[in-house]
């Protein structure tokens, strides 16, 4: 009888832990389930070493039982915000999103471009059947920057349906992973390739800012946003933003939108909206950061 050696023997069903079909959430790219414990501080554990300040400012998450998105529609009213682009919330919640505040928020799904076609079909559905607004891509969880071709058929799709993509763009935190994932000349490929692309550059690429006015300029359908960043410092001399307000306050000023991010800060919507209108700009500037640009682009 012929001797074998099987390099991968699947164990049964009826001994198999279930817990070793599940992808260990924060980690890129790793097939393991059960990975050994970590170092403290490590990973994304590190955004906490480096935004101290920040986490004690953090207010708790609410659930809608006591006020969640109802009081957070609430506060917009009081700031007079429109509608904008809710994050954190799944895929399968967006219908009813839609439902309950029709109007007052832009959902982006989030979806695994390993999937191939199988995310193509539900990235449609979710579009046509939940009222999707969009897509958002983050090489910060999934280690897969933006201009790798397993995307490429989820961007044809978006054109198709004529709705746009946000994508991770700036620096990360998370000390086991590449620093650069989310470096803006990732998008230029994509931009290249989907001209007619509507494309967000999320975070406004911190600290690569040259390079991301630069794109900016190059490609009419690329714009950015400011969220993740207070607007204090902005203006502050050595941050690292002077080309992005130089440019922005003069022959980009139609390509800015501003994320307001108010649940990092602990603070309201109108600091946030004041601090934006002090900053060194001019006045039709500051409307066209605040509320036109966005308008434009989400074809309100």
């Amino acid at each position: 009888m012929t001797r074998v050696i099987d390099m991968e023997i699947g164990l049964p069903h009826s001994e198999a832990n279930p817990d070793l079909e599940r992808i260990a959430r924060g980690r890129p790219g790793t097939p393991f389930p059960q990975p050994l414990e970590r170092p403290e501080g490590y990973g994304f554990a590190n955004y906490g070493r480096v935004f101290k300040a920040r986490s004690r400012n953090e207010t708790p998450a609410e659930t809608e039982e006591d006020g969640g998105l109802k009081r957070l529609v609430e506060d917009m009213d009081r700031a007079n915000i429109q509608c904008g682009l809710l994050v954190g919330a799944e895929n399968t919640a967006t219908a009813g999103i839609h439902a309950r505040y029709p109007g007052r928020f832009f959902t982006f799904v989030t979806l695994d471009p390993t999937d191939g076609m199988r995310a193509v079909r539900e990235f449609e559905r979710l579009v046509k059947e939940e009222g999707a607004n969009g897509l958002r891509l983050s090489a910060l969880y999934n280690g897969v920057t933006a201009n790798d071709r397993r995307y490429y058929p989820l961007y044809a799709k978006a054109a198709e349906l004529d709705v746009p993509v946000r994508i991770y763009t700036a620096m990360n935190y998370a000390n086991d992973r590449p620093y650069d994932l989310g470096h803006p000349r990732y998008l230029d490929d994509v931009a290249v390739d989907f001209p007619e692309l509507r494309i967000v550059a999320g975070l406004a690429g911190w600290p690569w800012v040259n390079e991301m006015v630069a794109l900016l300029r190059r490609h009419p359908n690329l714009y950015v946003d400011t969220a993740a960043h207070h607007p204090r410092y902005f203006a502050q001399p050595g941050s690292g933003w002077e080309q992005f307000m130089q440019f922005g306050n003069t022959l980009l000023q139609d390509k800015v939108m501003v994320g307001l991010s108010r649940y990092l800060f602990g603070t309201s919507f109108e600091a946030l909206i004041e601090d934006y209108k002090n900053l060194p700009l001019k006045e039709k500037v500051v409307e066209k950061w605040l509320y036109g640009n966005a308008a434009t682009f989400h074809r309100l």
